[in-house]
């Protein structure tokens, strides 16, 4: 079973239909969450979770619908459970998912200007979270940012730092070994998401807060 819906803010329609309720979702035993970011990730993701057994809520942001992009037109499937490195990079790993990934990309792109070569690993699938994949990205980079549209408190973000510092490796390093600052956790202002444009834009962060939050990191 695919419930395929819709979340985030973006159309100013206030707080009964701009919520990210993936923390709620992803506390569901059995239950796969995925968001995806891109028209390519979108179509093959949706695929996957119509061919899957476990049940699956397919999140699309509202924002993301005026999106371009290339999508093949034969039949391809990305696996559920598999994050995607949307930019390589080696002085920060910054972690998101939905529209916050091309946040995050934006934000790379201005970090690049300045000399900072940050890393973006699309989650594309909450629940199951490819930690493995986002692990091996902050054992390269030593810092993780991570950036969702939800809130802090009990987040996505919050449970992605967690997985990473007790993440066990190879060699016998943890996570916690390989951070060499304090991870950062960019989310949603605890408020109800408001229907007014200007505080709508305040109340998630942007491309500025990511920027200014590694520019920080890396000081």
């Amino acid at each position: 079973m695919v419930l395929r819906t819709e979340g985030g803010v973006g159309r100013c329609i206030a707080a009964h239909h701009s919520k990210s309720l993936e923390p709620w979702l992803v506390n569901i035993p059995g239950l796969y969450v995925v968001m995806p970011s891109t028209p390519y990730d979108a179509k093959g993701l949706l695929k996957a979770a119509i061919r899957s057994d476990n049940p699956v809520v397919f999140i699309e942001h509202k924002a993301t619908y005026g999106q371009l992009g290339a999508v093949p037109n034969e039949d391809y499937i990305i696996p559920l459970g598999k994050a995607d490195v949307k930019r390589e990079g080696s002085d920060v790993t910054i972690v998101s998912y939905s529209r916050m990934a091309m946040t995050a990309l934006e934000a790379a792109e201005k970090l690049a200007a300045d000399g900072i070569n940050a890393e973006v690993v699309d989650l594309r699938t909450v629940k199951p979270m490819d930690i493995d994949t986002v692990a091996a990205s902050v054992k390269k980079t030593s810092k993780l940012v991570t950036l969702c549209e939800s809130f802090a408190m009990c987040g996505v973000g919050a449970e992605i730092t967690r997985r990473v510092i007790d993440y066990k490796f190879s060699d016998g390093k943890s996570g916690f070994d390989c951070l060499k600052a304090a991870p950062v956790n960019l989310a949603a202002k605890d408020v109800p998401p408001p229907m007014s444009e200007p505080l709508e834009n305040a109340s998630i962060p942007t491309v500025d807060d990511v920027v200014s939050a590694v520019k920080k990191m890396m000081a």
